[in-house]
Parts: structure tokens; sequence; C-alpha cells
């Protein structure tokens, strides 16, 4: 079985018409190369694949101009990170004035393991993120094993939710000692296991890089660094808190999510939808895959996402602004929300256009004036993407 991954390739297409080189970014095993060829289908343009994984294609480019130049249509660099000594060539192929081919980069890792792509190709590549299977593409009433398995395609398509457990406990051995060294990740993967481990029991909370030093015994620089690797290997999100010059003391520490469902339950050995209910996470992991398809659906970029909190407990779970738009979320694993009076600070803080509770029952209504109650699986219908 295979999903048509619709709103991706519809943003590919406008992309390529108006970038000689665009970038799918995603983790290992997301659906990159899925991607690549649905799209190549999509647009019946002649299509030239080269696996940088493959010592039979690498051998090809020992002469990347020569077996780059000539090419027509469209050229897939898969696992781009490998061979970083290809950006500056494609950069002379990108400014040719009879450009013949363009190109699309896969890599596994974000733009900050990428530098060489932002120096060599300023201005000629495009970055676009792929997550895992969202519900735009998997459908609502697949809304709890979604939850429960995540998005990676073969997670979420395994034949069982045993098959899919063991799937994403593999992947997560195979991630930590064989694709986070192929990024030049020297930590040791038992010690990246323990930290992403232990990150997933703070998970949705907010970073406190002391407290998880003392619990790991290294120093704070070090778990900070721990954190920022297993965030541009596209693992875990850091949520960046929004603050500006009020009266109130607010939080300046990101909050920390493991970026796929499915891969926290892993790490909390919950391998079954009534493991997850019964744990004391499940709100905290609600909150994180119902934050991730907002995000997802509105079309928000990084840049524009944050989250609010004040030292004396007025909080936003969501904050998305773009120009002079501010729109606010919280998100709650109840049928039956209720306004509060930390949606209301929020509101006459920050100036929010409106405030959505995202909920887990079926209705959406309004709850008060600027608040509404929105059903996770109602979000295609009740919120505008941007």
């Amino acid at each position: 079985m295979e999903l048509k991954r619709y709103r991706h390739l519809d943003r590919l297409e406008s992309l390529i018409t108006r970038y000689p080189v665009v970038a799918i970014l995603g983790a290992r095993q997301v659906g990159k190369t899925t991607l690549a060829r649905q799209f190549a289908a999509r647009v019946h343009a002649p299509t030239t694949f080269f696996d940088l994984e493959n010592p039979e294609d690498l051998a090809q480019l020992d002469e990347p101009m020569l077996a780059l130049r000539d090419l027509h249509g469209i050229v897939v660099l898969d696992e781009i990170q490998r061979r970083p000594e290809l950006f500056p060539v494609l950069r002379v192929l990108a400014d040719r004035r009879d450009v013949t081919a363009a190109f699309l980069l896969l890599g596994s890792a974000a733009p900050d393991l990428l530098r060489q792509s932002s120096e060599s190709l300023a201005g000629r590549i495009h970055y676009h993120t792929l997550s895992g299977f969202n519900l735009d593409e998997t459908g609502t009433t697949s809304i709890d094993r979604l939850w429960l398995r995540g998005g990676f395609p073969n997670s979420f398509l395994a034949n069982s939710d045993e098959e899919s457990a063991e799937w994403r406990r593999d992947f997560i051995r195979t991630y930590l000692e064989r694709d986070l060294p192929a990024l030049g990740i020297r930590t040791p993967s038992v010690t990246l296991q323990r930290f992403w481990t232990m990150l997933a029991h703070y998970h949705a909370q907010v970073w406190n890089g002391a407290e998880l030093a003392r619990a790991f015994g290294v120093t704070a620089p070090t778990v900070r660094h721990y954190l920022d690797t297993l965030s541009s290997a596209l693992v875990l999100r850091q949520l960046q808190p929004w603050y500006e010059n009020i009266s109130k003391r607010q939080v300046k520490a990101p909050k920390v999510y493991i970026a796929d469902s499915g891969l926290l339950h892993a790490l909390l050995n919950l391998p079954t939808h009534d493991d997850l209910v019964s744990h004391p996470k499940v709100g905290a992991s609600w909150e994180g895959f119902a934050l991730s398809e907002v995000i997802s659906h509105l079309g928000a970029h990084d840049d524009e996402v944050f989250f609010w909190a004040t030292h004396s407990g007025a909080e936003l779970d969501l904050l998305v602004i773009r120009g002079r738009m501010r729109l606010g979320f919280e998100f709650k694993r109840t049928s039956a929300p209720r306004t509060t009076r930390s949606m209301r600070a929020a509101i006459q803080t920050l100036k929010l256009d409106r405030l959505d509770v995202v909920h887990a029952g079926e209705r959406t209504f309004q709850m008060a004036d600027q608040i509404r109650a929105v059903a996770l699986k109602g979000i295609f219908d009740n919120i505008d993407r941007l």
C-alpha cells in the first residue's frame, strides 16, 4: 500500500518551476525517496536517480560535472549530505543560461547540517521539510492508529501494532548506530539512546538543561549538544518561546517534543493503545501529536511557530505569527474543554486574533468571545491554511 502525498506533491510542483534546486529534508525512512518517485511520475519528465549510498551510483559521480551536465528533466540526488562536495558543482549547473535539468536533493539532516548548500546555492535552493504521514493523508478515521504508531510509513502501514512497534524499535537502534554517525555525529550510540529515552519522559516540557545534566551526570552544555544533535537529525522538535517587552516575566527556554508520536511511544515502551491511554504521559503525547497536526495543516514554518509562558503561570501551547496575524492554540485531550484564566490572559497580552482549543471530542463550538473549541478531526473544515 502506498499513500499519495498530494499536498507535498503540489508544493514540489510549484517550487520546481521557481528554483533550479529543491531539497526535501526529513528523517530517515520518512518517505523522501517515495515522494520523489511520485513527483517524477506526476510531472512526466525524464528522471535520473542517484542513490549516494549505492557504490555504483557513487562511481558514476567520480567526475560529477561530466555525469550531471548533460542530463535533462529531473535529477534526484538521494542522501545528499553524504557528498557535500557536489554543492559547488550544482551551483555552476544551476547558473547555466540553458538550464535543462531541475535538481531534487534528498537529505536526512536539517539545513544547519547542510551549510555547504546554503553557502554554495544561496538564492538557488529552497528547502521543503517532509514529516511522516499526517491526518490529511491518512484520513481522520485513522486518528488513533496514527497517534499510536506515528507517521513513518513503515510503522503506520504495518500489519499489526506489534509489527509496528518492532519496526520502530529497530529504527531507533539503526538510527543511532548507523545513521547518526553517517551525518558526522560521533557521540556514542548508547549515550544518545539513554538521552533520547530520558527526553521522552520530558516530552512537551520546557527545556531544563541543568536538571537533565544532573540526571544524566554530565554538564549542561553537553546535554544541550545532545539536544541540538537530535534536533538537527529531525527526530526532535524544539518549539521556541515567544517573548516581548511586557510587564510579565516570561519563559525563555524552548519546549521539547519527540517529533514523531510513534517514536515517543517506542521510547516509552507503549506498544498498544491500551498501554498508551493508561500511561502518565498520555496527555503530553496527545498534545505533541495534535500540535504537529495543526502546524502541518496550517503550513506554518518553524520561524512562525512558538509557545508562550510566564513565570506566574499564564501559558499558550502554540502561538502562530505571520505578518500581523496572531493565532493561539491550546491542546486538551478531553471532549469537553473549558475556558481558563490563562486563555484570557493570552488573548489580552498577546493580542490574539483568536484562540482555538483543539480537543479530542467530536464537535466544534464557540466557547467564549474569540475562543472556539475545535475537534482535532475537524481542523480541515474549521481552521484555514495560512
